[in-house]
């Protein structure tokens, strides 16, 4: 099943919820005041702009009986709720609260945990153990934090936090078991019954881990095709789907994006939000390395090729961009494009040879490859700066996967992300001032890129080593392998995923 946007550049995308209800409550399906506060709230959800706004009065979430307006929806199993959250106005009382709960019912003295931000800046865990307890709380150091994250994986209850820019740190963690299924969602509260407080809700997302163990190649989980404004931090999701997508490229042009799936590219047209496969013949095992030429008319693609000796792997073909008989380039497996010369005369590749992965380079109309990097272990996603003075790579050479660049010759190689996780795929801007790239955390292999982690994408000025997250993903391979910037520069294109509803 899909469910599909409709979108223009000219207007800000939305998701066209099949029901009626998402006029009001977007993915949840119960608003609702619990603990009966003299003050009706409310929850409002703006489909162009994918913003909940809460508002609700009450007493307080806290004692042994709560007042507070809730909106929710039921889930088992595990889960991680993400949100950036901001109460609207100065507000009444400093310990009006806001955030993020998981409740087992809806009556006023229910077992629950939550994270919340209170309106002098308090963030902490509260929960209650057992129906009609006294609340117990475990404060954050973090104040005010712009994004809150709970998780709730098997008995264990984790929150995390963060200021915008910054990565999450757990804030709090504890075990909680409830009855089957709970309620999930976002909640407000006043902390005064002759008052209504406003809360807005923006960026959230109800992701669902895979399974421990499982093989997220031979059980991918469900798509979203995302947008991100560089400049606001603003996600809006465009395309869902059950099926597995990856790595979206941006058309030169700025009308449409191109995506693998299923083996096979397609053309995503804004306008119509409605996929078209396109035409590759018999090159019908295409992975997720593949990109435009910059003057947009040709596509670079990686697929499955065989050899007269036997041998089959990821080859490095061309082929209009409109589609057509792709024209194999390099002669040897397993190859992996990753950028186009401004020139369009050259593409470069990492490439397995002789038992070491580096980067090579090819003319792209075919001839003789060449080597630009030998140092032992991986070095992968080459990609060329906009003015082609230097290509930028990812390399384990200093004992992390980091970003370097050379000269396109392979000369003068320098490491330029330095910061605590692994760094994949430097995506660079238009003007090459800015380049985005996704983070592992080190508990993935620094050579491995895998599905199914919690990654970041980070943005770094390409003249400083400063970096700043732009936002915090259930994702990984597949999410942002090729370049995805859209042509004036504000705006990128990824997947994230997720192993429940994709419209959560």
């Amino acid at each position: 099943m899909k469910k599909i946007i409709t979108a223009t550049l000219a207007v800000v995308l939305f998701l066209n919820f099949s029901v009626s209800k998402a006029q009001t409550q977007g993915i949840f399906s119960n608003s609702t005041d619990v603990g009966a506060p003299k003050l009706k709230g409310s929850t409002k959800f703006d489909k162009a702009k994918q913003v909940y706004t809460l508002t609700g009065s009450g007493q307080n979430i806290w004692a042994n009986t709560d007042q507070f307006h809730f909106a929710s929806l039921q889930m088992t199993g595990n889960f991680i709720l993400t949100v950036n959250g901001h109460f609207e106005g100065k507000g009444v009382v400093l310990h009006r609260k806001m955030g993020l709960m998981i409740r087992e019912n809806l009556t006023p003295g229910s077992r629950y945990v939550d994270a919340a931000v209170h309106g002098d800046g308090l963030t902490s865990l509260q929960y209650r153990t057992a129906d009609n307890q006294i609340t117990t709380e475990i404060k954050a150091e973090i104040k005010a934090p712009d994004v809150i994250q709970l998780e709730r994986s098997g008995d264990t209850i984790v929150v995390r936090a963060a200021k915008n820019g910054a990565s999450l740190i757990e804030t709090a963690r504890i075990i909680q078991k409830f009855e089957q299924p709970v309620y999930v969602g976002l909640f407000v509260c006043s902390h005064d019954t002759a008052v209504s407080e406003t809360a807005r809700f923006q960026n959230f997302r109800l992701d669902v881990p895979a399974a421990l163990n499982l093989d997220g190649y031979k059980q991918p989980g469900a798509s979203r095709l995302e947008l991100l404004n560089v400049s606001t931090g603003e996600r809006t999701v465009i395309y869902t789907t059950r099926e597995h997508i990856e790595a979206p490229n941006w058309s030169r042009d700025g009308k449409y994006l191109i995506y693998n799936s299923g083996g096979l590219l397609y053309k995503f047209p804004l306008s119509s939000a409605v996929p078209e496969k396109i035409p590759t013949g018999e090159v019908n095992k295409i992975n997720n390395d593949h990109g435009l030429s910059f003057d947009g008319k040709m596509l670079a693609i990686s697929s499955t090729l065989k050899l007269a000796d036997g041998r089959s792997g990821s080859a490095v073909y061309t082929v209009p961009v409109s589609g057509g008989t792709p024209k194999a380039i390099t002669k040897d497996v397993p190859s992996y494009w990753h950028g186009w010369s401004p020139d369009g005369k050259t593409l470069v590749f990492c490439a397995e040879r002789k038992g070491d992965y580096d980067i090579w380079g090819i003319p792209s109309a075919g001839g003789e490859e060449f080597q630009l990097t030998k140092s032992p272990g991986l070095d992968d996603g080459p990609e060329y700066a906009p003015d082609g003075k230097h290509i930028y790579f990812n390399s384990v050479r200093s004992g992390m996967m980091k970003v370097w660049r050379m000269n396109p010759d392979g000369s003068h190689p320098e490491q330029v992300s330095f910061g605590p996780f692994h760094d994949w795929f430097a995506h660079l801007s238009p003007d090459g001032k800015s380049m985005v790239y996704v983070s592992f955390p080190t508990t993935v292999p620094a050579g491995s890129h895998p599905m199914n982690q919690r990654v970041v994408l980070q943005q770094q000025q390409t003249d400083s080593k400063e970096t700043k997250v732009l936002a915090y993903i259930y994702g990984g391979q597949g999410t942002m392998n090729v370049p995805s910037w859209s042509p004036d520069g504000k705006t990128i294109a990824f997947v994230s995923y997720t192993y429940g509803d994709p419209d959560h």
